[in-house]
């Protein structure tokens, strides 16, 4: 039976009146690659951002791989092996791609950050350059590595981002958004790739709008609306899910 990797139990987020997140239950195993969707409100940003640190869960619990990290900060979160991206790109515009993902690789090498801006002078340094290197091909910006990040397009931008989310050597993978700004065939592109890193045996846990790219790759979907868990199902079935079609989805079955 595959490993649980991460679940929460009873997870709420409260600002004053409004319960943004309202007693979610979710498990994801290790090799799955899950797709949580939503109308606009429905409280995924918020549960993001419990599970990785950004906000103090209000009540319940999250895990990850057998472990407590309910109110962990960010940076304790990442130590533990989550990498995410965020919807609003946290790129660093002033440095190049290659510096952008070789601060990642430090973090996750064991080095501190101040070495990111010395000249990699030791072996260890070998290592963070062969890593870098190595995602930069991965993500398909090696040819672009000397470059400002601020002189990227925006569809390599998102590359970027994930490149740098995998810098840090995620043991799961949260993506925000990814194909947001994206055209169709970047789109398809991302698909691909996204789907390639999961095959590698990476966790993926994906928000995303694109109803097309969610029900194209994820193994199973979890829905929210106003806050709390409505479906949690295969893709297929979630796109006949009376509670998905009237709450998400308009009341009519989509097909993709």
């Amino acid at each position: 039976m595959p490993e649980l990797i991460l679940e929460t139990k009873g997870l709420t987020r409260r600002f004053g009146g409004l319960t943004a997140v309202d007693s979610v239950d979710i498990e994801m195993k290790a090799g799955e690659l899950v797709g949580l969707i939503g109308p606009n409100g429905a409280g995924k940003s918020t549960f993001f951002n419990c599970l990785t640190g950004f906000y103090s869960p209000s009540e319940g619990e999250v895990r990850f791989m057998d472990r407590p990290i309910t109110g962990l900060k960010p940076y304790e979160v990442a130590k533990l092996g989550i990498g995410r991206t965020f919807q609003n790109l946290r790129i660093m515009p002033n440095l190049t791609v290659f510096d952008n993902v070789s601060i990642g690789a430090i973090g996750s090498l064991g080095h501190s950050l101040r070495r990111a801006i010395w000249p990699f002078r030791c072996e260890t340094d070998k290592k963070i350059s062969e890593r870098t290197w190595d995602i930069l091909s991965r993500v398909g910006l090696d040819s672009l590595a000397g470059e400002l990040a601020a002189n990227l397009s925006y569809g390599k931008r998102k590359y970027l981002e994930i490149a740098r989310a995998m810098a840090t050597n995620p043991k799961l993978l949260i993506l925000d958004e990814p194909a947001a700004g994206l055209n169709e065939q970047e789109t398809t592109q991302l698909a691909g790739f996204i789907r390639e890193l999961n095959s590698d045996g990476l966790p993926i846990l994906l928000v995303e709008h694109d109803m097309g790219l969610v029900m194209g790759i994820c193994h199973r979907v979890v829905v929210l609306a106003l806050g709390k868990k409505i479906a949690d199902d295969t893709p297929e079935a979630i796109q006949k899910n009376p509670a998905v079609l009237e709450a998400y989805l308009g009341g009519e079955q989509c097909q993709y």
